[in-house]
């Protein structure tokens, strides 16, 4: 979803099910070269590096998303499971965007979650909260109200969700999303060099050639 959709998206945020075979798809292996792979069209390779967080001996991929995208809510799936097989020299990561102010509470949410080591727990649940269950998760009071049902001490969230420490981590995920000029999610970001846009199987294969690549070099 492009930034100009975001905004109808938080009013709205409307939903449809989820890729239900999705979940069931195998990945090509890191190491393969995808027929046709062509730059400007399956990837963008970025003017200047982007900033990365992992050693220089291990290739960082930044999955870009937005709780209130349908298509992130559809590619999460996918993206999950391709995480699970990554090889040793791969670092992974998920990056909440915020095209503008109103993203933030559901940034801090998601860095709240990591904080408190909830990511596994609840992060495909704030989707399905979002898109299935058409909650309105767009305010700190509803986050937090939503939160409290999940069985999370409220009071305990709070203080992740107002720290010092998770408002350092939604400014530097901006900050990252605007080094890799994101325009729209998912996307990926790939070593800091690349940025692959796309909702399916076909971006994984991208990111998976892109590895292979930086990996040689």
């Amino acid at each position: 979803m492009q930034r100009r959709e975001f905004s109808r998206s938080l009013l709205a945020a409307g939903a449809t099910t989820a890729l239900g075979a999705a979940t069931a798809l195998a990945f090509a292996p890191a190491h393969a070269q995808p027929a046709g792979l062509k730059e400007g069209a399956d990837f963008v390779r970025l003017g200047r590096p982007a900033p990365v967080d992992s050693p220089a001996d291990k290739i960082e991929v930044v999955e870009f998303f937005a709780y209130t995208c349908i298509h992130c809510y559809n590619f999460e799936p996918l993206f999950s499971d391709w995480m699970k097989n990554v090889p040793g020299h791969v670092v992974v990561r998920r990056t909440p965007v915020a095209f503008n102010d109103a993203f933030v509470p559901l940034q801090r949410l998601y860095y709240a979650l990591e904080a408190m080591g909830q990511v596994d727990a609840l992060h495909e649940k704030v989707f399905r909260a979002i898109h299935v269950d058409k909650q309105r998760l767009t305010t700190p009071e509803a986050i937090a109200t939503w939160m409290a049902a999940q069985g999370v001490d409220r009071e305990k969230f709070t203080g992740f969700f107002n720290s010092f420490a998770v408002a350092g981590k939604a400014k530097r995920a901006t900050q990252l999303q605007d080094a890799y000029q994101v325009e729209g999610t998912p996307s990926l970001g790939v070593g800091g060099r690349y940025y692959v846009t796309g909702q399916g199987p076909r971006t994984l294969v991208v990111a998976n050639a892109l590895i292979a690549d930086l990996r040689k070099a």
